[in-house]
């Protein structure tokens, strides 16, 4: 029997703001929506259980951590990714080329061999190409796929973009090429080009003629200023195609989404929820608390009393802040969980205004508050 096909459909708007669907043979994931991130086969701090009821219909696994440990054949023998961390939710890869620009010890770029490496745990050597990455995505079971890209710092330097930009579009032909016939999955190519407008519309249309599933816009929230990032997406925002998923990568806050939102972005993944969870920091309806502030020892309040999920509003921030000042893994488990589920809560509500027609006040209200 025939696995179902990969589709995506709009089914409404809101000026920019898309209220979509994306259907894949392992469920339908709405949109908006947030992939918790799953850098190691793992939402950190989190069962894929207590993700499920929070509402999480996709989630993002990473593909350099992965290729590096434990490897993509183990993950094979165990018979993928979902089977590995029993999960059933679609699963989404990145390329792998931004921990390559971010994380290893050493690195050189080669145009035909790829990215040329040494790990950032114990300096070992990888290659890894644009087929290599498809290669480790499919052996992943990814149900939907990043192209290979490469993704600079941010930087003002016009030429080095432009270079990059065209490295990228090399490799998202290559990562095609590899990707082959695989209706059941989705291939995404990524727009590059910084900040520089005239080479993110370029990017764009050299990407709609190779023709992917989606479209993500790449190589921002890497240091420019939210309005930067804002302008990006105001110049794209009428060129993306408007039936194929648009993603955001590596966004954000829930300023970042609600105005990225506005601008037509229908997917987004992000570590802050999670990272910001272990350390301490709660999103909330009505803002965010640093949950290791004195002035929480004695409150006996809920975190947030709106929420009404997974039992969160039973903590006190008064038990909060005891278990992070004494180093407690409950604390974190806890936090985490409140962000994700304040996140995917967010999301809701996103998708809800853009049905009634009410996201622009919707945005108005809570750009400058969460």
């Amino acid at each position: 029997m025939a696995l179902k096909k990969f589709a995506f459909k709009v089914l409404n708007t809101d000026n920019n703001a898309r209220r979509g669907l994306i259907e894949t043979h392992r469920g339908n994931i709405n949109t908006p929506a947030f992939m918790p991130v799953g850098t190691q086969a793992t939402v950190k701090a989190c069962t894929i259980d207590d993700i499920k009821k929070t509402g999480s219909e996709i989630i993002l696994g990473n593909t350099y951590h992965l290729m590096i440990r434990p490897g993509v054949e183990r993950i094979q023998n165990a018979g993928g990714l979902h089977k590995f961390m029993n999960c059933d939710l679609p699963i989404l890869t990145d390329s792998g080329g931004f921990q390559v620009m971010s994380l290893s010890k050493l690195n050189k770029i080669d145009k035909e061999k790829g990215a040329i490496f040494n790990s950032h745990v114990d300096g070992k050597k990888f290659f890894l190409s644009p087929e290599e990455s498809i290669r480790i995505q499919l052996g992943l079971n990814s149900d939907i796929v990043m192209i290979m890209d490469e993704c600079p710092k941010n930087t003002n330097d016009y030429e080095l973009i432009k270079k990059s930009m065209n490295l990228s579009l090399y490799w998202a032909k290559r990562s095609k090429d590899a990707f082959g016939e695989n209706s059941h999955k989705a291939l995404f190519g990524i727009i590059q080009g910084g900040l520089f407008k005239d080479l993110r519309l370029e990017s764009l249309k050299r990407l709609l003629e190779i023709n992917f599933d989606g479209y993500a816009v790449g190589g921002l929230a890497v240091g420019e200023s939210q309005k930067e990032m804002f302008s990006v997406l105001d110049h794209l925002k009428d060129k993306l195609p408007e039936d194929k998923p648009h993603y955001l990568m590596g966004v954000g806050t829930p300023s970042d989404i609600l105005g990225a939102v506005k601008r037509g972005i229908d997917m987004f993944d992000c570590v802050m929820p999670t990272r910001s969870g272990r350390t301490g920091l709660a999103f909330t309806w009505n803002g965010r608390i640093n949950i290791k502030n004195k002035k929480y020892q004695n409150d006996n309040t809920p975190l947030d009393e709106k929420c009404n999920n997974l039992n969160l509003n039973k903590y006190s921030k008064n038990y909060l802040n005891h278990l992070f000042n004494t180093n407690e893994i409950l604390g974190s488990m806890i936090l985490t969980l409140n962000n994700i589920n304040f996140y995917q809560e967010l999301m809701t509500e996103i998708r809800k205004n853009i049905d009634k027609g009410t996201f622009h006040d919707f945005h108005d209200k809570y750009i400058n508050k969460l």
